[in-house]
């Protein structure tokens, strides 16, 4: 089944980069009130500062040359075209894995760690934590281009990375997940559990076990973090609900000016983070660029933002939840994580074999802790080896 496979390699014409520059060249900026910093969302002076670096500095052939280092491969599966690393291990009891990005991230958050996990002992790691990598471009995202069809939710998106798994030969794998991955992964589990060894996620769901008495049961920290969830919503949701309801609209102006683009993404970055409000405590100019034109090359913006219209707007979650989760699972919490679920709520949902609180990071864990990311994932599958 393999010979369904097309090898890729990312190479953008130099037509598209001239006009992504002259559209930085032209950008026309808002105000913004003094004192406002990042209140009313990005802040113009580090935009500004970000376009002109953008403009005149980041080196697109660099970042080319950084996602062709990894083989690639495109694929049809139910009318979707989508994009893939497949990275074999050298190592021949390599356990295989699939790892899925969300949103508004993409397969450029894993660049640091697909070398590590499939040839760790070039590396300075273990030989013995080996995986076979498959890490896809949700359908809608980067390279994978648009989705086609109306209805791509994260319920299809799981069909089809259970089906790139089968093409590839895999009958039985370790799948991990934040964000969208996460919902993703966990729909792979409920789906096929007899294919899924392990679930290791990054961000997690849950429910209280009685939902008239949510808090029964947590300790004052737990409490605490509900109450700040709480106020998180209140301020940082409006993106959830524009993207759940009128995502086209929004796409119009992301889809023509870079600079709008990067306003939309780099605040999620910030505020996702643990930068303690500098960005770049995090995320390095080149990084957060490399992973805005992602999006920009392949104009993915607006079936990006569509998956949450599919998977999560009025009428379309889950009728009554999803059912439990019997895999193992492992939860790696992060401190600056924007959905911090106490144990107990999680352990409705999944069957919950190990829970590690991390010392920094944040939301978007393997792209701005590479190194705490890798280490809990190792040593979660080394049971499952």
């Amino acid at each position: 089944m393999t010979s369904l496979l097309t090898p890729f390699q990312c190479h953008i014409s130099d037509e598209v980069i001239a006009d992504l520059k002259a559209r930085l060249q032209r950008t026309r900026l808002p105000d913004q009130l003094e004192g406002a910093g990042w209140d009313y969302g990005t802040e113009l002076t580090y935009l500004d500062e970000l376009c002109t670096y953008w403009r005149d500095e980041f080196d697109w052939r660099a970042a080319e040359a950084r996602f062709n280092r990894f083989p690639q491969f495109t694929t049809q599966i139910n009318d979707e075209n989508v994009h893939f690393y497949h990275i074999r291990s050298p190592e021949p009891h390599a356990l295989p894995l699939i790892i899925t990005h969300g949103y508004p991230g993409s397969i450029a958050e894993f660049l640091d760690i697909l070398g590590p996990l499939s040839d760790p002992a070039s590396h300075g790691g273990d030989r013995r934590d080996a995986f076979h990598v498959v890490a896809p471009s949700i359908p809608g995202f980067g390279f994978s281009g648009p989705t086609r069809n109306k209805g791509f939710n994260i319920g299809k998106a799981a069909a089809v990375n259970t089906q790139i798994m089968e093409m590839l030969g895999y009958d039985r794998y370790v799948v991990q997940g934040g964000d969208f991955g996460s919902a993703i992964s966990g729909a792979m589990a409920i789906d096929h559990p007899e294919r899924v060894i392990a679930l290791h996620l990054n961000f997690i769901l849950g429910r209280p076990a009685d939902p008239a008495n949510p808090m029964a049961g947590l300790s004052d920290g737990e409490i605490a973090e509900q109450e700040w969830k709480r106020n998180y919503d209140l301020h940082e949701s409006g993106y959830q609900a524009i993207q759940g309801t009128k995502p086209q609209s929004l796409a119009y102006g992301l889809t023509d000016s870079p600079a709008g683009l990067a306003a939309w993404i780099v605040e999620k970055f910030k505020t996702w983070s643990d930068c303690g409000g500098d960005i770049e405590r995090s995320f390095s100019k080149d990084h957060l660029l490399e992973n805005i034109m992602l999006y920009w090359v392949t104009g993915t913006i607006n079936s990006a933002m569509r998956l949450y219209y599919e998977s999560i707007g009025p009428g379309r979650a889950p009728a009554g939840g999803w059912p439990r989760i019997d895999v193992p699972t492992a939860h790696a919490r992060f401190p600056a994580e924007i959905r911090p679920i106490p144990r107990a709520w999680a352990e409705q949902m999944y069957n919950i074999v190990r829970w590690t609180k991390q010392p920094k990071g944040g939301h978007f864990a393997a792209f701005e802790q590479p190194g705490l990311f890798l280490d809990d994932l190792r040593e979660f599958c080394r049971d499952y080896r």
